[in-house]
């Protein structure tokens, strides 16, 4: 992990904790509730070293910054809503601690307040402030359109393609990550082809970044993912290592791995024998050249630039990629 980014998260954090303090009180918690217990600011980290390697100063990505993990945090209190999930970060889901009504407004703020940042704070430039704006709502439709996409995936019977699993990554969850380096390079001001090579860097590095998260999920180990092995299998999650497993397992290994898939009340002798046929088929090599190929594809929207912010962005890239493989 690169070593800058504690430092630039306790930047965001400071800025973030002044722009989510308000009244009432309990809705202001709420909104922060997420923010105050975990998170690596890795969105808020892609803005400013984005900026930075354009030549811009950390005090331009602030405001951006800190609108991103905003937005991140609003998708996360909505996510547990809508799977029903209880624990996040080893602490109660919003609506877990605060009640149902309370964790939906939270949620609310959290994507006003976003928007109310990049439009009014430190805004010396409005036609900076009208790109962010643009910008950012544009990935906030994407993220949408990804979750709607994820949850029909979720309910069809049918096993998605990986064409079809890419096209959701890349708008639910990479969507964030293109918006935050696009967005670093409105804040340096750079060109058109500057903010079209840090969003493809984004986007690329969203996509190898799920890629390695949805393996952990399956195949992690439980001592670093604090989830049982095998949780995403039995939870029936349709991610690209369980597909890549159905596609490649001959007639037994394959019905060891649906015999857990999306079973509930799969016993810990069937997720065991489902965890190693998976293995046996070295999908971890699988996953990893997946991975491997969007990180290349990230390096190479940087070509043309130089110096300790790029470094770091690449350094951040491989961090991504192999954790925990």
């Amino acid at each position: 992990m690169t070593s800058s980014l504690p430092k630039n998260a306790k930047a965001v954090n400071k800025y973030l904790g002044a722009r989510l303090d308000g009244r009432p009180s309990e809705l202001y918690s709420a909104a922060a509730h997420l923010i105050v217990n975990g998170g690596k600011r890795l969105r808020p980290y892609l803005v400013i070293k984005s900026c930075q390697m354009l030549g811009g100063a950390i005090r331009d990505t602030l405001p951006a910054g800190a609108a991103i993990e905003m937005i991140h945090n609003f998708t996360l209190v909505h996510d547990d809503i809508m799977d029903n999930d209880e624990m996040r970060h080893g602490v109660p889901t919003v609506h877990t601690k605060f009640g149902m009504p309370l964790a939906i407004l939270a949620g609310d703020v959290l994507f006003s307040k976003a928007f109310e940042t990049i439009s009014t704070d430190n805004v010396k430039d409005k036609n900076t402030s009208s790109l962010l704006v643009a910008r950012l709502a544009k990935a906030c439709v994407d993220v949408c359109e990804g979750q709607v996409l994820d949850i029909k995936m979720a309910e069809g019977k049918k096993i998605p393609t990986k064409s079809e699993y890419i096209r959701m990554v890349e708008k639910k969850t990479s969507a964030l990550f293109e918006v935050s380096c696009a967005m670093g390079a409105i804040c340096a001001k750079g060109s058109e082809k500057d903010i079209l090579n840090l969003a493809s860097f984004g986007k690329n590095l969203g996509v190898a970044f799920q890629i390695t998260d949805d393996y952990i999920g399956v195949l992690g180990d439980p001592k670093i993912t604090k989830k049982p092995v095998g949780n995403d299998l039995r939870e029936g999650k349709k991610s690209l290592p369980i597909l890549l497993a159905i596609q490649k397992a001959d007639k037994k290994s394959k019905k060891l791995i649906l015999d857990v898939f999306g079973n509930a009340k799969a016993t810990k002798k069937q997720i065991n024998d489902a965890v190693n046929a998976m293995r046996s088929l070295e999908i971890e090599k699988d996953v990893r050249t997946e991975a491997l190929q969007y990180a290349e594809m990230a390096i190479r929207s940087l070509e043309r630039y130089s110096g300790p912010a790029k470094k770091e962005l690449i350094s951040l890239l491989d961090f991504v990629v192999k954790r925990s493989l």
